[in-house]
C-alpha cells in the first residue's frame, strides 16, 4: 500500500494524488486552510482527518499546535504534517514503525493514538505553570501575576477547544459505519475516547484552580492594601495631636497656657510627646498595630 508523505499542503503533488484518488475539493480546501478544525470527514472511498498534535517549545515553554491532515483510503494513505514539529514526527515514526502496509485503518489509529498520549505532557506544563502562579500570588502578587493567570486561561481555552473537537471526531470514527477503522480497532479508539474525557477533566479541573488562584490574587492585593491604609491611618493618628497643639499655638491667641513662660516651647513639645505617647498606648491596647 503506498503511503505519500507531504510536508505542505502547497505541494503539487497533492493536486496529483486528488485527481488520482478522486479526492474530494473541499478536503482540499480544508488542508490549504490556515485556520484548520479538528474534523474526520467519511467519503465514500476513504476517510479525511485533521489532527492537532501540541508540542512544547519556546523559553519558556508554551504550548503550541502543529497540523497533520490524513487521507486514508482502503488502498492508499496521504499524510500532509509539518516535519520540524516533534510531536507529528513521533506519532509518523510510531505508525511506520508499528503500522500494517495493508492495513491504513491501523495506521490512522496509530497516529491519532500518538497525538492523544502527547496531550498529557501539555497537561502535566499547565499543572507546574498553576503550582508555581499559586505560591508566588499568595507570597508576592502583582501585575505580572495577573496577566500569567490570564495567559494560562486563554491558553486552556484553546487547549479544550481542540481536545473537544478531538473528542468528536473520535466519536465519528466509532459511530461511522463508512469510517476506515475495521471492527478489531474499534476498542482502540474508544479507549483513545477515554483518554480524551480524562484530558477534558483535566483541563476542567485547571480552570476552576485558575479561578481560585484569581480570587486569591484579589484577596490578597486586598489585605495588601487595607494593610497599607491601616498604616497610614495609624501615622496620621500619630499626627493629631502635634497638629492640634501647633494649630492652636499657631493662631497667636492671647491667654493661652505657658505664652509669657521663658520655657513654653519646652512645655508645649513636653506636652505634645505625652498626648502622642497616650494615644499610642491607646492604639496599642486596642491592638491597631
Amino acid at each position: 500500500m503506498p503511503w505519500y508523505e507531504l510536508e505542505s499542503a502547497a505541494d503539487h503533488r497533492l493536486d496529483e494524488l486528488a485527481k488520482q484518488y478522486n479526492l474530494h475539493p473541499l478536503h482540499i480546501e480544508d488542508c490549504r486552510s490556515e485556520n484548520e478544525s479538528v474534523k474526520v470527514d467519511t467519503a465514500p472511498h476513504y476517510t479525511f482527518a485533521v489532527f492537532k498534535p501540541v508540542h512544547l517549545e519556546g523559553d519558556p515553554e508554551m504550548p503550541t499546535f502543529a497540523t497533520i491532515d490524513l487521507f486514508a483510503g482502503k488502498d492508499f494513505l496521504i499524510t500532509i504534517a509539518d516535519p520540524k514539529c516533534s510531536s507529528t514526527a513521533e506519532a509518523l515514526s510510531r505508525a511506520r514503525r508499528d503500522g500494517s502496509d495493508d492495513n491504513p485503518g491501523r495506521l490512522l489509529y496509530l497516529i491519532l493514538d500518538t497525538i492523544v498520549d502527547l496531550y498529557f505532557p501539555a497537561i502535566d506544563h499547565f499543572d507546574d505553570r498553576i503550582d508555581d502562579l499559586e505560591d508566588i500570588v499568595v507570597d508576592s502578587p502583582s501585575p505580572e501575576v495577573l496577566q500569567n493567570i490570564f495567559a494560562i486561561k486563554r491558553e486552556l481555552i484553546e487547549l479544550r477547544r481542540v481536545l473537544v473537537n478531538t473528542r468528536d471526531a473520535t466519536l465519528h470514527l466509532q459511530r461511522d459505519s463508512g469510517s476506515i477503522i475495521d471492527a478489531e480497532h474499534q476498542s482502540y479508539v474508544r479507549d483513545i475516547y477515554d483518554h480524551l474525557a480524562r484530558l477534558l477533566d483535566s483541563v476542567e479541573t485547571q480552570r476552576d484552580l485558575l479561578n481560585n488562584t484569581l480570587d486569591i490574587y484579589l484577596s490578597s492585593v486586598a489585605n495588601r492594601t487595607n494593610e497599607v491604609m491601616k498604616v497610614l491611618t495609624v501615622l496620621g493618628t500619630f499626627a493629631l495631636p502635634v497638629l492640634a497643639i501647633s494649630g492652636i499655638y499657631g493662631m497667636n491667641l492671647k491667654g493661652l497656657p505657658f505664652e509669657d513662660s521663658a520655657h513654653g516651647a519646652f512645655y508645649v513639645g513636653g506636652i505634645t510627646v505625652l498626648c502622642t505617647t497616650v494615644l499610642l498606648v491607646v492604639l496599642r491596647k486596642l491592638k491597631w498595630f
